[in-house]
């Protein structure tokens, strides 16, 4: 019988393991590795960093989710992967032997990599719990003596939707606290244009989003890379379409929040045919790595190439739905594995995202995520606020249950259904 050990426990380590558990033979043994005892919804950090929500409201404990499905739950760290001995090393001196190794654990936040960067810099960050609730007293000694706020994303980062949600989701609980009025706001990105979001555009995400800007009184910059940030200010070069440095800004602020670049965990980087230059993981079609077979991939550590050159670098986003078809492929795979065929289940890495801007959103669909799309569509209104509340409350309910049906396709699915429906009652086709 086969150990499979899963590397992670976040939003694609947790649904691996209950797809896996499902899928395995009575005689398999899984095994979850988080550097964490709890699981927690990394889409609902917004909200908790303005205080919609507490810590605890998207919590779970690892233990009592895995548990109940006879799932082995190791809250220690991993501190390095072996690949030719096929043992992953932990935090805690003890090795773990393994047949099958399935590397979930998301990024390393690379704050160091600009002077002043991040929590432990000048600038909030909403990658972790732990920093957005960090953020959210920040958020409420700010809304006491407020003033101006620069969000957005540096150069490099790959995760856009989450500052423009944060960004609109901050604009609106200001104008909740009516000192909107009292909050010049700057949005700084490293995209070429607003709605790039890494995609190259999706439908009209760039004119949507413009028009969403000026609506709030939001300005922006674009092609921007973040020199270096002080108490209060950020120094920030913006360039032409060349590349070319353009203008210099030092934008004064009173809150910040900057999404950093990511790269590969320590377990991982510099492993020669296991990772790329930046420490995430290399996989084939199949989500296995070329090298090692034995070893897979899912979620925001796996690398993917930008979709195309910008001025400024910027990478390609993995969003929930992408992660989930990684998921899925994945636990097929290493059942086809673990049955003596070849593994032929491919991800779909379509793109699905539903981004909440407070008491509205935008969603969109790019099928393929890189272009050219069979499907490339944007849509906005207060029906996306509601469809992402309603996905927060369905993904914990099936984590809480260790269900391993799909959750993003069908979440965002019939939101899409709702808006079709919507468009024929108002007259639009």
């Amino acid at each position: 019988m086969a150990h499979i050990v899963i590397m992670g426990a976040g939003i694609g380590g947790l649904p691996m393991a209950f797809e896996m558990k499902g899928l395995a033979r009575p005689g398999d043994r899984i095994t979850v590795v988080s550097n964490t005892p709890r699981f927690h919804f990394v889409p609902s950090n917004p909200w908790v960093a303005v205080s919609w929500r507490k810590r605890g409201d998207i919590e779970l404990s690892l233990a009592e989710v895995l548990g109940r499905k006879g799932i082995d739950a190791i809250t220690v760290g991993a501190r390095r992967v072996h690949p030719e001995q096929n043992q992953l090393e932990l935090e805690d001196g003890r090795m773990l032997d393994y047949d099958y190794l399935v590397i979930a654990t998301g990024p390393k936040l690379a704050f160091d990599e600009i002077e002043g960067l991040g929590p432990e810099g000048h600038t909030t960050s909403i990658c972790h719990v732990d920093h957005a609730a960090t953020a959210s007293e920040t958020w409420e000694k700010f809304c006491a003596d407020p003033g101006p706020i620069v969000v957005g994303a540096v150069q490099g980062a790959s995760c856009f939707g989450p500052a423009y949600e944060f960004a609109m989701i901050m604009e609106t609980d200001l104008r909740k606290r009516k000192i909107r009025d009292r909050v010049p706001m700057t949005f700084v990105t490293s995209e070429p244009y607003v709605g790039h979001l890494g995609l190259g555009g999706v439908g009209d995400s760039k004119g949507m989003l413009e028009s969403g800007f000026r609506d709030r009184h939001v300005k922006w910059i674009c092609n921007a890379k973040v020199d270096r940030i002080e108490d209060g200010k950020m120094h920030v070069t913006e360039h032409d379409e060349d590349g070319k440095p353009r203008k210099q800004h030092e934008l004064p602020f009173k809150y910040s929040m900057m999404l950093p670049a990511f790269k590969g965990v320590d377990a991982v980087f510099g492993i020669e045919g296991l990772t790329n230059p930046r420490g995430f993981i290399v996989v084939d079609e199949h989500q296995r790595n070329p090298k090692y077979k034995n070893i897979y991939s899912v979620g925001v550590c796996v690398a993917i190439p930008p979709v195309e050159p910008t001025p400024v670098p910027t990478g390609t986003p993995k969003t929930g739905y992408m992660i989930e078809s990684m998921v899925t492929a994945t636990a097929h795979n290493i059942r086809a594995e673990l049955d003596g065929k070849q593994p032929d289940t491919k991800a779909t890495w379509n793109a699905i995202c539903l981004a909440d801007f407070g008491d509205s959103g935008i969603a969109f669909v790019a099928l393929p995520q890189i272009p050219p799309r069979n499907v490339n569509w944007f849509s906005e209104g207060k029906w996306v606020h509601l469809a992402k509340v309603a996905f927060e409350k369905y993904f914990l309910r099936k984590m809480r249950r260790g269900s391993s049906e799909p959750v993003y396709e069908k979440v965002v699915l019939e939101a899409m259904g709702i808006m079709k429906l919507k468009d024929k009652v108002t007259g639009k086709h």
